[in-house]
């Protein structure tokens, strides 16, 4: 497989297709792009020398309703220099996203590290009838994001193994599941290190402005939302998949090699995944208890439900849920033989994130520089009067922010970076015109979900290639291309149409957080 790949361009594979060519032609102007920390490490020195011209020129902003005015501090001064190095440690190890994010990754690697993920993928789609399969499919690979970049490795290959078992075409299971994925990498019922991730960033740029630092920026803002946007994905996915795809493709080739790969599970993954599912069962009803129960720690001020303790404290109650399953199924499905397993399966998921530390070094000292200097503010309140003076205000402007962020993120696959970039200036802008940070949040994710798919610096693209050629040898890239195609403007419409919804009726996204500011 890796042979493969490595043979493979997207010119090369692309042939004479056009959609080849352009996605060969993106791939050459994102490949110019520089790594995401040499690219905000740029973005500091730019931002550094913009402050101290701005401070220089005595600069200034005053935010709509308040009345002090505030000036630009400039970073190459005397002031920023003994600022910087007196914060430089605690901008990187209070950066809210860290320590969430690496906590969620422990408690998913231990879940991922026994087996329990994939065991309960594969439990899920094997049992599907056959005309349900692909919307099974869909369901559960809309829910993949839990397991990271995993689901990307582990749901296609598998849903092509279903569908083969079937007697459905195998790489209709493949393309399909790989799109919803990709698609639904944001959205679920499920919560995630993405989730714990983009809701760190949000709740450090909402904190450039004095409404933004008590409205809610917890790891369920946008919950109600991607749980319903997840079924209607799904439903949309599993249709494109059985009745637009399917029937157009050739007559797949016989691979033996797969012929003894199995979709099913075995007793011991059976066993630990009943025991899993009744331990989180009965550790969900303690917290929901403990939660509901009068005068309980777990409530709010006054004994409110939301916000509370219980939802500001989701991050560590995620954290028992995923150690206590991935436990008891390791234990059953003997893939945790000895009491060591877990502190080292926790070890070795930390270990993986090595790079995303490093790359959170330089966006905490950007992001943290940008609050400082009160740039970012600048920047929220003309970019405010811009789209107010434009009449793009309301449910237009979020559309427009859509379909920008779903550009940029064909030559920006990370998301995390891409988040980076976008929410200190786009969270901040579209509070002053009444939106909650949980409302830019939700808007950004039907833009890195609907374009990633084929985003040439996506490298799992050229894995399902790989993949595709298993079952269809002569497969090129545009012919992959022209296949996930069909489900961009179905999967972006359908993202728009849940949150259109939302926002025309004013339904929270998650517990305790609107559409519009309080």
């Amino acid at each position: 497989m890796q042979d493969t790949l490595a043979s493979s361009s997207p010119a090369q594979a692309a042939g004479g297709y056009g959609s080849g060519r352009l996605m060969a032609g993106l791939e050459r102007l994102g490949n110019r792009l520089p790594h995401p920390f040499y690219l905000f490490t740029a973005l500091f020195a730019l931002l550094a020398v913009v402050s101290t011209v701005l401070a220089r020129a005595n600069v200034g902003v005053t935010v709509p309703g308040q009345s002090e005015r505030l000036e630009i501090q400039g970073l190459l001064t005397g002031g920023g220099i003994s600022w910087f190095l007196e914060h430089a440690l605690t901008n990187f190890t209070g950066f809210p996203p860290l320590g969430t994010v690496l906590l969620m990754m422990m408690a998913v690697g231990v879940a991922e590290r026994t087996g329990l993920l994939e065991t309960a993928v594969r439990a899920t789609v094997a049992r599907a009838p056959k005309w349900l399969l692909p919307y099974a499919v869909a369901f559960v690979a809309c829910q993949g994001h839990v397991m990271s970049d995993i689901a990307v490795l582990v749901i296609p290959p598998l849903a092509a193994l279903v569908f083969k078992a079937a007697g459905r075409h195998p790489v209709a299971g493949l393309i399909g599941a790989f799109a919803c994925v990709c698609a639904g990498y944001s959205a679920g019922f499920t919560v995630g290190a993405l989730d714990a991730l983009y809701a760190g960033i949000t709740e450090k740029v909402a904190a450039v402005l004095p409404a933004g630092q008590d409205v809610p920026t917890h790891l369920l803002v946008n919950y109600f939302f991607t749980a319903s946007a997840s079924v209607v994905l799904a439903l949309i996915g599993g249709f494109l998949t059985a009745r637009v795809l399917e029937p157009r493709l050739p007559a797949p080739v016989t691979d033996e090699s797969s012929d003894d790969e199995s979709a099913g599970i075995g007793a011991e993954q059976k066993r630990g995944l009943l025991w899993a599912t009744a331990a989180v069962g009965a550790y969900a009803a303690i917290v929901l208890v403990a939660w509901l129960l009068p005068g309980s720690p777990l409530r709010g001020e006054g004994g409110a439900l939301v916000p509370s303790p219980a939802l500001s404290g989701i991050v560590p109650i995620l954290f028992g849920a995923f150690v206590i399953a991935g436990a008891v199924f390791g234990v059953k499905a003997r893939t945790v033989t000895h009491h060591n397993d877990i502190p080292k399966m926790m070890g070795e998921s930390v270990t993986s994130m090595s790079g995303y530390i490093v790359l959170i070094l330089v966006i905490a000292q950007f992001i943290a520089v940008f609050t400082w200097s009160n740039l970012g503010t600048l920047l929220a309140v003309e970019g405010a009067e811009l789209l107010k003076s434009a009449g793009l205000t309301g449910f237009t402007a979020l559309v427009l922010f859509v379909l920008v962020v779903s550009v940029l993120n064909l030559l920006i696959s990370s998301g995390s970076a891409l988040w980076s970039l976008m929410a200190p200036v786009f969270v901040p802008t579209f509070m002053l015109i009444g939106m909650s940070p949980a409302l830019t949040l939700a808007a950004f994710r039907i833009a890195d979900s609907a374009t990633q798919m084929i985003s040439p610096l996506n490298p799992y693209l050229f894995l399902s290639l790989a993949l595709m050629r298993r079952y269809e040898p002569g497969a090129q890239l545009g012919t992959l291309m022209s296949r996930l195609a069909i489900y961009i403007l179905p999967f972006m419409g359908a993202w728009l149409a849940v949150l259109g919804i939302f926002y025309a009726f004013d339904l929270p996204l998650g517990p305790g957080t609107g559409i519009h500011l309080p």
